[in-house]
């Protein structure tokens, strides 16, 4: 019985290392650099709604996003890493405080290009694992035909949700709705890129010109399920610093730690090229394209089994 877990998902896991060799596979072939950034880190980006791991006096990093961005900076253009990130408190049907993510970084890219290149990597993806045209999950059938959907929040407020986004915002309840009245709706049929998040919901996203009330960042949906968090990225360090003290704040104001201010990835910010980035779920990605009822059954082992 010891086992038994392990040996009901082994399909699952097989097809998991299919998987995360086909993504090495298309950015290798892609011209990207793998790389390897630290688990622990001195201070993590300090972010009101991610809780970071405390590991001797350090945090274990709830994404690799601040190391990989220092490297941008170095002269590394096309960069990417699949790793695990660590964050508290996270714990359900589709989370786990130990995960696994994919982050890549493109210089001199949009959120628009990253849009186009997510959907090429999911495709190839599918591909590789036999689903080339469409996926199954959970009695639906999503296509993967080109080109995918993309809907800003606004719209998406205004079709699927009991108020607009700004009442949303005012009432505080902007995360809620989106979780209970909107994601659900999202991606059932085909894959949908959900863009231009409210500026205050961005810490690290660059504002867009033509309406700096939202930010170039989107995630992508498909069978409501969000897959990634990608945007053009924020490249002022004094701009990303007055943002990191406003997001200090609201922690303090919600008694939280306070982190301290990453000032050695600020001091990089000064030399990184225009770039956009995205981290997607490895794990929620293998549950899509494996069918499975949760996170539990993708993974060889859970917290619970170590206890």
């Amino acid at each position: 019985m010891k086992h038994y877990r392990q040996h009901f998902i082994r399909k699952n896991l097989i097809l998991r290392a299919k998987i995360l060799q086909a993504v090495r596979i298309f950015f290798v072939q892609n011209d990207y650099l793998e790389v390897e950034t630290p688990v622990r880190i001195p201070a993590p980006a300090p972010e009101t709604n991610i809780d970071a791991q405390e590991a001797e006096g350090w945090f274990l990093h709830t994404s690799p996003e601040l190391c990989m961005k220092w490297l941008l900076s170095a002269g590394y253009p096309r960069i990417f890493q699949i790793c695990r990130c660590f964050r508290k408190q996270e714990r359900g049907r589709m989370h786990l405080p130990e995960f696994t993510l994919l982050e890549w970084y493109t210089a001199n890219h949009t959120y628009l290009e990253m849009m186009s290149q997510c959907e090429k990597l999911i495709q190839f993806v599918a591909e590789v694992v036999g689903q080339p045209d469409s996926v199954g999950y959970r009695d639906q059938r999503i296509s993967l035909a080109s080109p995918w959907d993309r809907m800003t929040v606004c719209e998406a407020f205004d079709r699927y949700s009991h108020t607009s986004m700004k009442d949303a915002l005012r009432q505080n309840r902007f995360d809620e709705i989106m979780a209970i009245e909107i994601e659900p709706c999202l991606g059932n049929d085909h894959p949908v890129f959900l863009h231009d998040y409210p500026a205050s919901c961005s810490a690290l996203a660059r504002l867009k010109l033509a309406d700096p009330s939202v930010a170039e960042r989107f995630e992508l949906y498909i069978a409501g399920l969000e897959l990634c968090n990608a945007f053009t990225e924020l490249t002022d360090p004094v701009e990303q610093r007055k943002r990191f003290e406003e997001e200090r704040q609201l922690r303090r104001h919600a008694g939280k730690m306070e982190y301290p201010m990453p000032e050695s990835f600020l001091r990089a910010l000064n030399d990184m090229p225009a770039a956009s980035g995205n981290a997607l779920g490895m794990d929620r990605l293998i549950l899509l394209l494996t069918d499975a009822n949760s996170i539990d059954d993708v993974v060889a082992f859970i917290p619970e089994e170590l206890e």
